[in-house]
């Protein structure tokens, strides 16, 4: 993924309309990934006037998508027989998304707070999450 895919793709496709639907208060959160932090990325989103979030420089495992990421990987990995084509996969992630339970994601949101004040204490370090 470069700065401009994910320009293109991400924020003009999905964050932008989103955004619009969520209303002045929206505070846009992603990681430090390099993509992310392109100039035509800054660029793009003070010109929509979409406010992001600071992200300390050791903290990916404070948004939840990654540990939604880790369940749907980890799901993927146990089905038997595995997906052997992209079609497959597709199909498969489609699937295991869909039966991920909802508890399961509201959990990730809701401790949200806690894991913001283990980030803090560690000065931006590892957390036990």
């Amino acid at each position: 993924m470069t700065g401009h895919i994910y320009r293109d793709v991400i924020l003009e496709q999905h964050v932008r309309l989103f955004r619009g639907a969520m209303g002045a208060e929206f505070l846009f959160m992603d990681d430090n990934a390099r993509p992310h932090r392109a100039n035509i990325v800054d660029e793009c989103l003070q010109s929509v006037d979409i406010t992001h979030m600071d992200w300390p420089a050791y903290s990916p495992d404070l948004n939840p998508i990654e540990h939604v990421r880790d369940m749907l990987g980890r799901r993927i990995a146990a089905r038997q027989p595995p997906p052997t084509c992209l079609p497959e996969l597709r199909r498969a992630l489609l699937d295991e998304w869909c039966n991920i339970p909802q508890d399961q994601i509201d959990n990730l949101i809701l401790i949200m707070p806690r894991r913001c004040k283990a980030c803090i204490s560690s000065s931006g370090r590892h957390t036990p999450y």
